[in-house]
């Protein structure tokens, strides 16, 4: 049987979270990146006001990882992770291990956002029957947040559209209400002054199920998908709190908020509140191979360590967990935060960041603006009848403005790499505010 080669065009690559067809009808194809910019396969520089996907921290074709990666690729394309090891992946557990807060001293490999996600709700489960409390089974996301696509990130995850298409989820799953409140938050800079009660939910959903059926809770420090929501002061502290005087597990899903975003290595540092688990990815490798990785307290490891010493203790992985490139590229990217001091960058430009933000205050159809370390959300008002149009239509101006933004709904969210300069600021601010004039 002869096979004809299929034409080199569009159709075969079923695209995710895209609108398809029209996105094959006028395609935007990148070709190369450097430094802050994406290079189009039209010849334009592209400003790239999201780091990628929130993931590429230090910027585009950094040579420090490009060596080690492809060093590495020639020395161990691949190692086994099941019952077999290879140096850098316990090189790089122990150096992440060392950026964490005590007692957040051990790391699982992950390949994703959301394989760590589904993971840390694993390690939570199994923790809890590990310790004699198998009937806490119950898991608790919250309204809006994004953890991913696996089934028990949708589940957790409080996102309609990622949820309403895939059936009835994880079972024994509730939500807490979300710190979005606009009528008293409108245009704060920084973390709002109100809302730090909406963690009393937590209470509400504990006296509906009983403390002794839920297992843990998973929220984003800041929940960034959903069009960055900053939370209150006293907020999380509360929520800490809670989880504690009830013995159930935090999580915090900081595959957005960990390596730099926030002008601190880890959300956890900047708000002075450690959970029981930490999901992370994206900046892990700054994008450049998937990775993701569950930081575990000492309590959760050390539980799963009583049994007999030949027997597997957790009984979860993927095939290629701490594959070798990965780690490579990860030892690779944390020598390039340190050596530039990039996890602490956004510390040193956000006040310059904040006052660009609001400088679009007053802009048409603006009605909220938010900023943390180096992260921004624009809130349109939505054309009535259609949701996410406005917002697309500025992604689409700016882009043709060869600036690259991020939207969620009728939100704009802004996450540049670390790396970004006062000059970039200026032009990526700049831009929008011009689209902003010109956009129905």
């Amino acid at each position: 049987m002869t096979v004809s080669p299929r034409p080199n065009n569009l159709d075969a690559f079923w695209m995710p979270f895209t609108a398809n067809r029209q996105f094959k009808e006028n395609p935007r194809l990148l070709v190369g990146a450097e430094g802050m910019y994406y290079k189009t396969a039209d010849g334009r520089d592209v400003l790239d006001g999201s780091a990628g996907l929130w993931c590429v921290n230090a910027g585009h074709a950094r040579p420090k990882i490009i060596e080690a990666v492809s060093k590495q690729v020639a020395e161990l394309d691949y190692a086994p992770a099941f019952q077999m090891g290879h140096p850098k992946a316990f090189e790089l557990a122990s150096r992440l291990s060392a950026m964490m807060p005590t007692p957040l001293d051990y790391v699982f490999f992950t390949n994703s956002g959301s394989e760590s996600v589904d993971t840390a709700l694993k390690i939570a489960l199994a923790y809890q029957r590990a310790r004699g409390k198998g009937e806490k089974y119950r898991l608790i996301g919250r309204e809006r947040g994004y953890h991913g696509v696996g089934f028990g990130g949708i589940s957790v995850g409080g996102i309609s559209g990622n949820r309403k298409t895939f059936g009835t989820m994880l079972t024994g799953v509730d939500h807490i209400r979300h710190t979005h409140d606009l009528s008293r938050n409108a245009f704060t800079r920084g973390e709002p002054e109100y809302g730090a009660e909406f963690a009393d939910e937590m209470e509400r959903v504990i006296a509906l199920h009983d403390a002794s059926t839920i297992a843990a809770l998973i929220v984003e420090p800041v929940a960034g998908s959903t069009g960055v929501l900053i939370p209150p002061k006293g907020y999380l502290k509360r929520l800490r709190e809670i989880c504690d005087k009830h013995d159930i597990l935090l999580i915090f899903d900081e595959v957005i908020t960990g390596f730099g975003r926030l002008g601190t290595p880890f959300a956890v540092d900047y708000f002075g509140v450690v959970p029981d688990l930490v999901c992370t990815a994206k900046g892990i490798t700054n994008g450049t191979i998937p990775m993701g990785a569950v930081f575990a307290s000492s309590k959760i490891y050390e539980t799963f360590m009583s049994g007999p010493e030949n027997m597997i203790e957790l009984f979860h992985g993927y095939t290629y967990s701490a594959h070798p490139v990965a780690c490579a590229a990860s030892l690779a990217t944390l020598d390039t935060y340190e050596e530039e001091g990039l996890l602490t960058r956004a510390a040193e430009l956000s006040s310059y960041w904040e006052d660009a933000v609001h400088s679009l205050k007053g802009l048409p159809h603006v009605i909220d603006l938010r900023n943390l370390g180096l992260i921004g959300a624009i809130e349109l008002e939505s054309i009535p009848g259609a949701p996410t149009k406005r917002a697309f239509s500025a992604f689409l101006k700016a882009f043709e403005s060869n600036v690259m933004i991020r939207t969620t709904g009728d939100i704009i969210a802004l996450s540049p790499p670390l790396i970004i300069e006062k000059s970039h600021i200026d032009q990526l601010f700049g831009t929008l505010a011009n689209v902003l004039k010109q956009i129905d």
